[in-house]
């Protein structure tokens, strides 16, 4: 779709030879392959729009794009989003990221630089896991952990 009173196109999507395994993930399978674990019947129709654009409505058929908000909602729903995601604790969106970044089949890689990393180099270091009221360090005393949720 495009904005009322714009005059730039729609935004469209365009499958290319590069989405289907040429820049495979960490767990061996293309981006799409990942997005489509459960429905890998899906990955032949994407296969089938090679080389098209696709109008927002396409692509949401096809499960390429998360979610088309139309012009009367976008404001409203990106503040939403935003605000959303501001809500969480640094230490939880790292995770959270962290997990998000490597999804599909568990492999050795995944494992070491989709979790491992992320909470070794982050998480496991910020006051809110080793500072002196620190989750870790009460950790079995019966002490609930006394949390900063600033963003820093």
């Amino acid at each position: 779709g495009v904005f009322e009173d714009s005059n730039l196109p729609a935004a469209t999507v365009r499958p290319t030879g590069m989405n289907f395994g040429a820049l495979p993930m960490c767990n061996g399978l293309s981006r799409l392959e990942t997005r489509n674990l459960s429905d890998s019947s899906n990955i032949e129709q994407i296969r089938g729009e090679e080389g098209n654009d696709l109008a927002a409505d396409r692509a949401d058929e096809l499960g390429i794009v998360t979610f088309i908000p139309d012009d009367i909602d976008w404001e409203d729903e990106v503040r939403i989003a935003i605000e959303e995601r501001a809500s969480y604790s640094t230490d939880a969106l790292t995770g959270m990221e962290a997990s998000l970044r490597f999804p599909g089949p568990e492999t050795l890689e995944t494992k070491i630089f989709g979790r491992l990393s992320a909470w070794q180099n982050w998480i496991f270091q910020r006051p809110n896991a080793v500072g002196e009221e620190g989750a870790l360090n009460l950790y079995g005393t019966g002490k609930q952990a006394n949390y900063d949720r600033k963003r820093v």
